[in-house]
């Protein structure tokens, strides 16, 4: 068991404290390194703020925003500090030395100085609020110390899935702001599926007239228990889109859209039926689906998996991929943009006549290599406009595209084949926790997923490198990304509770060196401080389930229940009676024992309550002395 820290202690201990005696100083991602040195920077009102730097104006606004936030003044601003004036100074003298995205921060009793240019100074700046402690009597003091940092891979990304349930702008730029906030450098924007059409294109307007309305989806886990009934809709606008780019731009990240094919069209083709290979063909809707509203024609999916209606490979469809893919790339100014390529099913391929001359005539053996021409195809085109495509690894099937980057999905063997041809790699495996939409616990209180196991501790154990791959072929290994897939996520609230604190793990596995990593002081030491910051925001996280708390039976007569909590300021109530823990339970406030007699056993049951009044789900321990086993009897 853990060592003695009782809830109590921990309400009052400040997060400022967590952060001196953190080594890393509360800060995530970890930093490369941190040395510490001797005294103490003490900021208050006569420290003023200076701007060396050529990209750092906005850069000070942003400190100094915070610093009335934790201090409640702001700091006077000056080109250059009088001598033995304590500063804050931004420079980038010197950070042309620097790798990319890198920064350091040298904290002396007199100044701190940040140095950076461009996302590194952005970055500094993000370190230098994670790393400030709580103000003591109108000070804050910040130990002396010098931290160097840069990113382990210059690809941290997340994907969003927008096309199953519409999220608005508004959450998708509070989205952002915590990826920035954590070095996360990437938006992935999946805007298009089966389940909906997502963005304005202003020449095909039935996509979102038709495409962006579903007329209902099915209650509860595949193959669904009814329908909601209620039409689920929504898209951006080219304005609302480009607002979005110019924001994330603002902090240093990339919104790269995904426009899926060939597969996951159905709402494409019900906007325009002749991108089927089939246009006449009703849309197939199996008799166990619930559905809402006609069966007839071209239907928008109300339910969830792989379809076989997907694009037919003619002139028609690519000279229509062409001209969408025109208006998103004058929308997003990203090197990369994604084509999925995932999950296509080759059903309607073989059955269509066309389809079978197609692959006639160009010399394809099989509907994969069908898939590979539509693809690269696509590629071409896309390479002609100077820009590239990643896709699904499926695109690895029937022969990659040239120029392609691969995402990896499907555990790690198609990023493995990709770099080992040379190709740049994105791992995702949903196998190693990258899936966020995937449940956060095994309690029976986790709300409805599409299933998996993906604990923030399964995504802090990976390493995104393959071990089996060559010096040489790693280096094709570009980043590692997260995925959140919205079947079962109807709201923004549950979006949030599925993305935090996952993609804290996540930062600190794309930016931090392996020997960095230290599950146990980002856990119990940062952890615990940053879930608190969210806690304050109104952010609807995942609130942990209490440290020490063994998840397997435990076999004795005498145990000794020491916990921590995983949110700073939380509480944790307890039950030994079966009884599901509240306010009303016994609240831990120090270590204790529990004696269970030979032949009996207890179920410990805890809860996690944080400052705001979100709760955790409840977490049982089994402690069992011999109690014989109870065989459920069978029904007469």
């Amino acid at each position: 068991m853990n060592k003695v820290f009782s809830i109590f202690t921990a309400v009052l201990i400040s997060a400022g404290a967590f952060a001196q005696s953190d080594p890393n100083l509360g800060i995530i991602p970890a930093p490369v390194s941190i040395t510490k040195a001797n005294g103490t920077f003490i900021l208050d009102k006569t420290t003023v703020l200076v701007n060396q730097s050529i990209d750092g104006s906005k850069m000070t606004d942003l400190l100094n925003a915070f610093i009335v936030s934790k201090a409640g003044f702001a700091l006077r601003e000056t080109k250059t500090p009088q001598p033995n004036q304590k500063a804050i100074v931004l420079t980038s003298v010197g950070a042309d030395q620097l790798p990319a995205e890198g920064y350091t921060i040298k904290v002396t009793p007199k100044q701190v100085v940040l140095t950076g240019k461009g996302a590194g100074l952005f970055y500094a700046v993000q370190s230098a609020m994670q790393m400030m402690p709580d103000k003591v009597a109108d000070k804050i003091m910040i130990p002396a110390v010098n931290i160097n940092d840069y990113p382990r891979f210059n690809y941290r990304g997340t994907m969003l899935d927008v096309g199953r349930h519409f999220f608005p702008v508004s959450f998708i730029k509070k989205y952002i702001d915590q990826l920035a906030y954590y070095k996360i450098n990437t938006f992935h924007w999946h805007l298009t599926e089966d389940q909906g059409w997502r963005l304005e294109i202003k020449k095909y307007p039935k996509l979102t007239q038709i495409g962006s309305v579903r007329n209902g989806t099915i209650i509860g886990n595949y193959p669904g228990n009814g329908n909601y009934l209620t039409p689920v809709k929504g898209f951006y606008t080219q304005d609302e889109a480009k607002e979005v780019v110019r924001y994330a731009a603002e902090k240093y990240i990339t919104v790269i859209p995904e426009i899926e094919l060939p597969g996951h069209a159905s709402a494409a083709i019900a906007a325009y039926p002749e991108l089927s290979c089939f246009p006449d063909r009703d849309t197939f809707i199996s008799d166990k689906t619930p559905w809402a509203g006609s069966r007839k024609g071209k239907q928008v999916q109300q339910t969830w998996g792989v379809f076989d209606d997907i694009f037919v490979p003619s002139t028609n469809t690519f000279t229509f991929l062409e001209n969408v893919l025109d208006e998103v790339m004058a929308i997003f100014p990203s090197k990369y943009i994604h084509i999925g390529g995932d999950e296509a099913p080759k059903t309607y391929w073989k059955e269509s006549t066309f389809c079978q001359n197609l692959m006639k005539e160009k010399g394809l053996k099989d509907e994969h290599e069908l898939q590979s021409y539509f693809i690269q195809t696509i590629e071409k085109y896309m390479n002609s406009k100077g820009r590239s495509i990643i896709g699904w690894d499926e695109i690895l099937e029937g022969g990659l595209a040239p120029n392609a980057t691969v995402m990896s999905w499907r555990g790690e063997d198609g990023g493995i084949a990709a770099a080992q041809q040379k190709h740049d790699v994105i791992m995702t495996p949903g196998s190693m926790g990258l899936y966020i939409d995937h449940k956060q616990s095994n309690s029976p209180d986790e709300p409805v997923t599409i299933g998996g196991f993906a604990p923030y501790q399964k995504i802090y154990a990976y390493d995104p490198i393959p071990k089996v791959l060559t010096a040489d072929e790693r280096k094709y290994i570009k980043g590692v990304q997260a995925n959140l897939w919205t079947e079962y996520i109807k709201t923004t609230a549950k979006a949030e509770n599925h993305a935090f604190p996952r993609l804290l793990a996540l930062s600190e596995i794309a930016w931090s060196p392996m020997e960095r990593k230290d599950l146990k002081n980002f856990s119990e030491q940062r952890l615990p401080v940053h879930l608190a910051r969210l806690d304050k925001m109104g952010i609807n996280f995942w609130v942990p389930t209490p440290i020490g708390q063994s998840d397997k039976p435990l076999t004795g007569g005498e145990f000794t229940i020491d916990l921590k909590v995983p949110v700073t300021g939380a509480k944790i109530y307890y039950t030994i009676d079966l009884a599901r823990p509240s306010e009303n339970a016994f609240l831990y406030t120090a270590p204790f024992k529990i004696t269970v007699p030979q032949g009996e056993k207890r179920v410990l049951k805890t809860i996690v309550i944080a400052p705001s009044g979100r709760r955790s789900v409840v977490s049982e321990t089994v402690l069992n002395n011999g109690a014989p086993e109870v065989k459920a009897e069978a029904k007469k």
